[in-house]
């Protein structure tokens, strides 16, 4: 009797891992996707996914390359934001064309090279069905203002305005964000 139902458990606890296992969902960031959210603070986010490598830490480091590059996607977007801007705020004055233009080229291309400094990869998944290893890169705001900050490329002028626009900035590329998805 005792065996019977030691058996019994252990039957029903191979179900329950078997039912969660089939409608186990993919966890809310792999469906959300890249881009700039809020949760606990605000940051940025760039999720990658790669299909069929059998060896699992080859998948996840695959993976980890590719959040990494879907958020310097996301940046390379919000630093030409923030630069178009800047452009836009900055055209008042009686600065040459030209010499707007390359302060902006060089402020984008700055920025190409320094985002991924402060990157962390906080999430992996696997889709254990489909094959496919997914994970999460995150850059908080804060740190990608520190980044502004220790940019020497930048004259003093662009950094300030950066460093003071950079949450409303976030903010406005998150809407964008929002719309997108509705």
């Amino acid at each position: 009797m005792r065996s019977f139902r030691a058996l019994s458990f252990v039957l029903i606890c191979a179900f329950f891992v078997v039912i969660t296992g089939c409608f186990g969902n993919a966890p809310k960031w792999v469906k959300q996707g890249s881009g700039a959210f809020q949760s606990d603070t605000k940051a940025f986010y760039g999720v990658g996914a790669i299909k069929g490598v059998h060896n699992p830490p080859l998948a996840t480091n695959a993976a980890d390359n590719r959040a990494r590059a879907e958020l310097g996607k996301i940046l390379q977007t919000y630093s030409a934001s923030l630069m178009r801007d800047y452009a836009a705020s900055s055209a008042v004055d009686d600065f040459a064309v030209s010499t707007e233009q390359q302060l902006v080229e060089q402020a984008v291309k700055t920025f190409s090279s320094t985002t991924l400094s402060g990157v962390q990869i906080v999430n992996h998944w696997t889709d254990k069905d489909e094959g496919i290893t997914y994970s999460l890169a995150k850059l908080d705001l804060d740190d990608f203002e520190a980044q502004i900050e220790r940019a020497k490329a930048f004259n003093s002028e662009v950094r300030e305005y950066l460093r003071k626009n950079a949450d409303q900035l976030f903010d406005h590329l998150g809407g964008e964000e929002a719309k997108r998805e509705q």
